[in-house]
């Protein structure tokens, strides 16, 4: 069974740091590439950032270059996303997903397994 347990959110003001991570089991994880999405409260889920199966190759979105970074550790089967210079518009459900894809994507379709997601909140 696989689970993917996401940790390390919540409440930080504007231009604070969190750093989110997943603990990964039940699935082969450096075959897996893994990302991070969000949601906000009524929206739709969004992707934030990506990496390799290796950990070569990283893809972000937009509204996060520069700011956050994605990181995987094979040998614990975690995969982090170091958040800096946090906006408001930052807040939502962070979520962790992995797939068996061989390309990074941000299409949510392309993954198959999903985190239940760990809110973060970032103050005005």
């Amino acid at each position: 069974q696989v689970q993917l347990v996401e940790s390390g959110g919540g409440l930080v003001q504007a231009g604070g740091s969190l750093r989110l991570s997943c603990a990964a089991s039940g699935l082969t994880f450096s075959s897996s590439a893994m990302a991070w999405f969000r949601q906000a409260p009524g929206k739709e889920r969004e992707f934030v950032a990506a990496i390799s199966r290796s950990g070569g190759n990283t893809y972000y979105a937009d509204s996060v270059k520069g700011r956050f970074t994605i990181s995987r550790d094979n040998a614990k089967n975690m995969v982090y996303l170091q958040m800096n210079s946090l906006k408001p518009e930052d807040t939502a459900v962070y979520y962790c997903a992995a797939g068996r894809t061989l390309f990074i994507s941000s299409a949510s379709t392309a993954y198959d397994y999903w985190g239940q997601g760990t809110q973060v909140t970032v103050s005005s």
